[in-house]
């Protein structure tokens, strides 16, 4: 569904990512794993072209997309819920959630899937989105990510920052998204669990390259020590 070949990805002159070659099986988990600072939110900034260049093939569906700008990838099918949720504060549940259609499709509705989903946003669709714990917020950011109809799903440390009781609910959600939508999702998650429970495949990144990539069951403890241990 989503690959890259051999992209260099920069911010000014400083290269962040190296021949970065990984690829997302269509309808699929990949997990994204790597100490922090190797590459890994620059990854998902590169596929949305939110660099300030790139050089490489990135391909949608075969189709290679690393010439559109940023709004064309997101109608393209790419969405992302960003680290740090990035909600407009002032805004709405309802309006912070409508934003995302109207960025990416110019559609004005909540998507049908919210209300099973996020029963709490809906019953309080007036209230600032500022005024949420991290875990609302995180809600809010899938649903928000949600309305812009994607194939793509680019979630980058979803669980991050997440009050503990809330946590097992984002990951099962995660999941949910991708048995029951069918959405490719690209994950950055430093909880190994996690994404050896929800991938069907990984990459793991250092210094702004993919290092060890493949079936999720190939992932060793001796790899996640290697390349993630303090």
């Amino acid at each position: 569904m989503l690959s890259l070949a051999n992209v260099d990805s920069f911010y000014g002159r400083s290269q962040a990512l190296h021949a970065m070659t990984i690829s997302a099986p269509r309808g699929a988990v990949l997990g994204i794993l790597g100490r922090n600072g190797v590459g890994k939110t620059t990854l998902l900034r590169t596929i949305l072209g939110l660099t300030d260049r790139s050089e490489g093939v990135i391909a949608l569906g075969g189709t290679p997309i690393e010439a559109f700008p940023t709004h064309e990838r997101a109608r393209a099918g790419i969405a992302y819920v960003p680290q740090g949720r990035m909600i407009i504060p002032d805004f709405t549940i309802r309006e912070n959630i409508l934003m995302g259609g109207f960025a990416a499709t110019g559609a004005r509705r909540i998507p049908d899937i919210v209300p099973e989903l996020f029963p709490y946003l809906m019953d309080n669709l007036d209230r600032p989105g500022g005024v949420l714990s991290g875990g609302q917020q995180q809600q809010l950011a899938i649903a928000r990510a949600l309305a812009c109809k994607p194939k793509v799903l680019l979630m980058d440390e979803p669980t991050e920052g997440i009050q503990p009781n809330i946590v097992a609910q984002i990951e099962d959600i995660i999941i949910r998204l991708n048995t029951e939508l069918g959405l490719t999702i690209l994950l950055v998650e430093q909880n190994v669990a996690f994404v050896r429970r929800a991938a069907k495949a990984f990459a793991m990144i250092e210094h702004g390259t993919a290092v060890e990539s493949g079936p999720i069951d190939t992932l060793t403890d001796a790899m996640v020590h290697k390349h993630m241990a303090i």
